[in-house]
């Protein structure tokens, strides 16, 4: 190698740090860019060669021009490898719950039937796996040569993933053009790593340089004009100086100034044109195998090539001979006596791309084709012909939209569903035979969900517009039409199609199906016009099922969560609830959504049952990450779950759990709607913890304000955002946002105050100025959480009531408030309670127990004002005890005796350590058998 001497040094110094014992060791992460022919891949053979001699372990792959349609190529190269020779048993073994989901993307199995992983549970996986190699067998040299054609689905994920090498035992290094690299892969312009903050460019050779190379070649005796020539005509670029001394010496020039002038007819011989001509002067046969070899791309294998191009075993050998004779083709792929062989290689990308695009148009396209029959013959399957059909011109075969729709389906359910969309938009060109269009667009609809939404709204609603005869392939699109414009904020339209569909579907359960589905998005639709008449249709069909399938169950769940926000008595919500769960209710189902399912959780929470919402998430997460849905799905359950800690009391816990919803949300993108869940909680988390200003700020900074979502938020993000205005002294524009609300919610019937307090909000805001109003907007939240009979409910009304009420008014309703809160499972707002009734009684105990209580859910303000209260009247301030989060024993004696004894609690002697049991059980003291039962079940 000649002038790369700075850049070795730096090779040199990142492994000298990846192998050596100080605390300096660690990884990093190298990129080298330059044009073509710069040396990029000699520089990374000695790189390999030397973390060889450090016994590194090295992961190489190199990205090809002819093979970036196929997903994760490169990731195959890098990972397939290491786990060669791994039975079936082993491979589950190591990769645990993660095989699944990244075994069919790295090739090692084949797809499993079910839902696909979504991309970034993918990527989870892929970092995992590389993760766990990397640790296993460290050091660990990564290289990718030719980045710039790397798949997108392999450089997105390397790309994302090279940040963590220097926190690694790993040094990652990539080689590529810096003006053809993808947007998608800019972490590798930017280099977080130890190099600094620039990739390392390639130089072209100086005129000494090139002059040392010829006379090594051709001899001293190399006179400078000479020299000076081939520095000219190759403009200093390595690989063209190393291939003009090679012709040099073929010809046997002598290498003197009088034989200059022909330097530049043998250098431009090495590239287009004249590059052809001495291809093609080494016969007809010779020239098919090229092309057969530039159509198939990088790592070739010699008898599919033959095929390809029409010849025998002896002339495929001879073929290849004369080529690497010609320096076109370069030996069997091996860089090391440590890497194995892994087919023929051009002994240039650029000679590949030379003679790749020299083939005539018509023939390229023949080739193709033949590529494409000879994989699959081969047993290479559909994925790796699929890449040679996207090349080919439509002929109406059957056989091309056969293969394309298998390696679309294989592609999809393996987490490449651009891929996926690609092959079948390409087979929608064939096109398919007149009874398989509407299959084939409902594919490609299903392909193209998660990253072209209006692209999916068009194709299946061309898939309708076919004219097909299968009932259950037409209730699959419009039902897929439904998700994707319910997803894309357009749930009226979503409601429409599937009504429209209803209207003429003759069999009855086909017709239950579409209206569950109808049921539950004009249930999430926040501007839904016939809510009232929606909730009596679904009140009479699910009070006559009977839950015998998932259809009926999913109809009753729906039917559970009407009842909950509309506000009738809990025990008909926990009854319906209660009919959906007596069966495992998945959360993953292949051809439904999650939303139902997570709707029968979260009603348990507003029922004063948050330990069995809990559970039920619990659940439901584990079965996301078994899916490899570590995106949208993840963080809905991540927020949610959030939101059941912050009504339970446990603010530090939810704080931590919303901020991971909102980390994942951020990957799906913002003011999308689990965007909205992610920010309204933590904001009201935030809230509840006296940090006003950070809620403030971070409100700002996501956007979170007017426009709000059309689909339905819990909490409410309008009231979120009326509650942090009230919060900051913004009473009048609070005002406006809570009765905007009570317009909203209203007229739909929405009126439990456990699902949205608006009242409550509004009854502070408008006291000061009109105190009767909100003594009445109080009242009715009162009547209305009494109506729905949850204690947490009716306190936290109870204790507004009593902030808005006159003086003489105040202690009974607080007095009531403490009562039924110590008996739920809500802690925040019995500290809120507590503190409120020990303020107007001057009582010490009171405050005492409001500042113990608040500590224990880590409401820092509440604990503050509670604080400076008691001390104010000269209380001692109570130590800090240590926090028990399980239950202890006394405590489960007090439950088993709530529950065997049939009195209920006297209205002023609260049972202290009975509360504590309700708020770390999760349940009222209605719900203790249960929650014992489940205790004692988890204990054992």
């Amino acid at each position: 190698m000649v002038e790369r001497d700075a850049e070795l040094a730096i090779v040199d110094e990142a492994l000298d740090q990846l192998t050596g014992p100080g605390p300096d060791a660690g990884g990093a992460l190298l990129a080298f860019s330059g044009p073509a022919g710069l040396g990029k891949t000699t520089l990374l053979a000695e790189l390999r060669r030397r973390a060889h001699a450090r016994s590194c372990t090295v992961l190489a792959a190199r990205g090809g021009e002819q093979e970036q349609s196929q997903p994760f190529h490169v990731a195959r190269q890098l990972i397939q490898p290491q786990l060669a020779g791994t039975s079936e048993q082993e491979l589950r073994a190591a990769l645990g719950g993660w095989y699944s989901i990244v075994g069919p993307a790295l090739g090692l199995c084949a797809p499993e039937q079910g839902p696909p992983p979504d991309p970034q549970g993918l990527r989870d996986g892929l970092d995992w796996v590389l993760t766990h190699l990397v640790v296993k067998r460290a050091p660990v040299t990564l290289v990718l040569d030719d980045a710039h054609w790397a798949d997108p689905e392999s450089l997105s994920w390397l790309a994302a993933f090279a940040p963590r090498a220097e926190h690694l035992p790993l040094l990652l290094v990539v080689a590529y053009r810096p003006d053809e690299l993808p947007a998608h892969a800019d972490a590798f312009r930017t280099l977080p790593g130890r190099a600094g903050q620039a990739p390392l460019p390639l130089a072209p050779l100086t005129p000494a340089a090139v002059a040392a190379l010829v006379r090594e070649a051709l001899g001293d005796h190399a006179d400078d004009a000479f020299c000076k020539e081939a520095w000219a005509v190759t403009t200093g670029n390595p690989f063209e100086a190393v291939e003009l001394t090679a012709k040099v010496r073929g010809r046997g020039l002598r290498p003197v100034e009088e034989n200059a002038p022909q330097l530049a007819d043998l250098a431009a011989a090495q590239r287009g044109s004249g590059l052809v001509a001495r291809l093609e002067r080494l016969g007809p046969s010779t020239v098919r195998f090229a092309w057969a070899c530039a159509v198939l791309g990088t790592a070739i294998p010699q008898d599919i090539a033959a095929r390809v191009a029409a010849l025998g075993t002896e002339e495929a050998a001879g073929a290849t001979t004369r080529l690497r004779d010609a320096r076109i083709l370069s030996a069997a792929g091996t860089t090391s006596d440590h890497e194995p062989e892994t087919g023929l290689e051009f002994v240039h990308p650029l000679i590949a791309t030379a003679i790749y695009r020299a083939i005539p148009d018509a023939l390229r396209v023949a080739l193709h084709g033949k590529a494409a029959a000879a994989v699959v013959d081969a047993g290479l399957g559909s994925s790796a012909a699929a890449r040679h059909l996207l090349e080919t011109h439509p002929e109406n075969d059957p056989w091309v939209v056969r293969t394309l729709r298998e390696a679309a389906g294989e592609n999809l359910r393996a987490g490449a569903p651009d891929a996926a969309r690609r092959q079948l938009a390409r087979a929608l060109r064939e096109p398919p035979d007149f009874d398989e269009r509407a299959a084939v667009l409902y594919e490609l609809g299903c392909a193209s969900l998660l990253t072209e939404p209006a692209n999916t709204v068009n194709h299946l609603r061309a898939a309708l517009a076919e004219p097909f005869d299968d009932p259950s392939l037409r209730q699959g699109i419009v039902i897929r039409l439904a998700q994707v414009l319910a997803h894309s904020d357009r749930l009226a339209e979503a409601s429409e199609s599937l009504a429209r569909e209803i209207a003429r579907t003759p069999d009855v359960r086909a017709r239950l199906r579409l209206q569950s589905e109808q049921f539950m998005w004009d249930a999430f639709n926040a501007a839904e016009t016939d809510s009232p008449a929606r909730s009596r249709r679904l009140t009479r069909l699910a009070d006559r099922l009977t839950g015998r399938d998932l259809t009926e169950r999913y109809v009753i769940a729906l039917r559970a969560w009407d009842a909950c926000l509309r506000g009738e008595p809990v025990d008909v919500v926990l009854h319906h609830a209660g009919r959906v769960l007596e069966r495992p209710f998945s959360w993953a189902h292949e051809d439904r959504g999650f939303e139902v399912p997570v709707l029968a959780a979260m009603v348990h929470m507003y029922a004063d049952r948050p330990g069995r919402a809990e559970e039920l998430f619990e659940a439901g997460t584990a079965e996301f990450e078994r899916q490899g849905w570590r995106g949208a799905h993840l963080s809905f359950a991540y927020s949610l779950r959030a939101y059941i800690r912050y009504r339970r009391g446990r603010l530090v816990e939810a704080e931590e759990l919303a901020r991971s919803g909102l980390r994942l949300a951020e990957r799906v993108g913002r003011r999308t709607p689990v965007h909205w869940y992610a920010i309204a909680i933590l904001l009201t988390t935030l809230l509840a913890r006296g940090r006003v200003d950070e809620a403030w700020e971070l409100a700002r900074e996501h956007e979170f304000g007017a426009p709000f979502p059309a689909a339905v938020v819990f909490p409410d993000s309008q009231t979120v955002y009326a509650e942090l205005l009230l919060a900051r002294g913004e009473v009048r524009a609070a005002v406006a946002e809570l009765e905007a609300v009570d317009r909203r919610l209203t007229p739909r019937g929405i009126q439990n105050p456990a699902w949205c307090p608006w009242q409550l909000h509004l009854a502070r805001a408008v006291a000061a100025d009109d105190p009767q109003r909100a003594r009445t907007l109080a009242a009715d939240a009162v009547r209305r959480a009494r109506a729905f009979g949850a204690p947490s409910a009716i306190g936290q009304a109870l204790r507004v009531a009593a902030e808005v009420a006159a003086p003489q008014d105040r202690t009974e309703l607080l007095r009531e408030a403490v009562t039924l809160l110590s008996a739920s499972p809500a802690g925040y707002e019995l500290a809120r309670a507590l503190a409120a009734l020990g303020y107007g009684l001057r009582d010490a105990d009171l405050l005492t127990a409001a500042v113990v209580t608040a500590r224990e859910c880590g409401a820092d303000g509440l604990v503050e004002e509670a604080t400076e209260i008691l001390t104010g009247m000269g209380g001692a301030l109570p130590a800090a005890p240590p926090r028990a989060d399980w239950v202890t024993e006394e405590e489960i004696r007090a439950a088993d005796l709530a529950v065997r004894s049939e009195k209920e609690p006297e209205p002023t002697t609260p049972d202290w350590v009975l509360s504590a049991a309700c708020r770390k059980l999760g349940t009222d003291r209605s719900g203790l058998r249960a929650a014992l039962e489940a205790f004692a079940r988890s204990s054992t």
